[in-house]
């Protein structure tokens, strides 16, 4: 992995590995039917302070992991990158899944069918493997450090988001959360 960021305009850069969440941003824009009333944050709850940094903080590095892929170059024809097509192949096929799980969701029931059984979180890991991915494929420590960053990030928000899921749908969530890991895992019997 280069120690100086990379930094060329090319075709062949990491934003054709992060354009799906641009993607996936434009759809659920485009058809605000199920999923855009499903995932946007209720109006009911409102961020504290340290939310709401905490949320501009996270806005900040997607944007910014976003635009430095435009300049940053795939290794292409090297072990690196066929390994990190490996992970973004991986967080996709869970962003998709997790996408149709939440689609297919009851409104006004927790998410918890589907790829929903193996991650409390599968967005949000999806997200993290198509950075890992990138980071590999470009061999970029920025980019890996953007990623390590995100991850703590993400995981605020879990919490955050996992407290307003007890709130609002109480011991069904409880008991999602105690069969159900945060990031992946075997799903318990209940």
């Amino acid at each position: 992995m280069s120690v100086i960021p990379a930094f060329e305009l090319g075709i062949w850069n990491a934003w054709l590995f992060m354009i799906v969440f641009l993607l996936q941003w434009l759809i659920v824009a485009l058809f605000p039917g199920r999923i855009a009333k499903r995932t946007s944050h209720p109006s009911d709850v409102k961020p504290d302070r340290n939310g709401k940094i905490t949320g501009l903080i996270t806005q900040v590095f997607w944007m910014g992991a976003i635009l430095y892929s435009v300049f940053l170059p795939f290794k292409t024809a090297t072990a690196w990158f066929y390994a990190g097509l490996g992970f973004f192949i991986t967080g996709l096929i869970i962003l998709i899944l997790a996408t149709v799980s939440v689609s297919r969701t009851e409104m006004d029931k927790p998410f918890t069918g589907g790829i929903y059984r193996f991650s409390r979180h599968p967005m949000y890991l999806s997200m993290i493997l198509i950075y890992i991915g990138v980071s590999v494929a470009c061999t970029s420590w920025l980019f890996l450090v953007i990623t390590v960053v995100t991850f703590f990030l993400q995981r605020w928000q879990m919490i955050q988001e996992e407290k307003y899921c007890l709130a609002k749908f109480g011991q069904d969530y409880r008991e999602y959360m105690h069969r159900t890991a945060r990031w992946i895992g075997i799903p318990k019997n209940s």
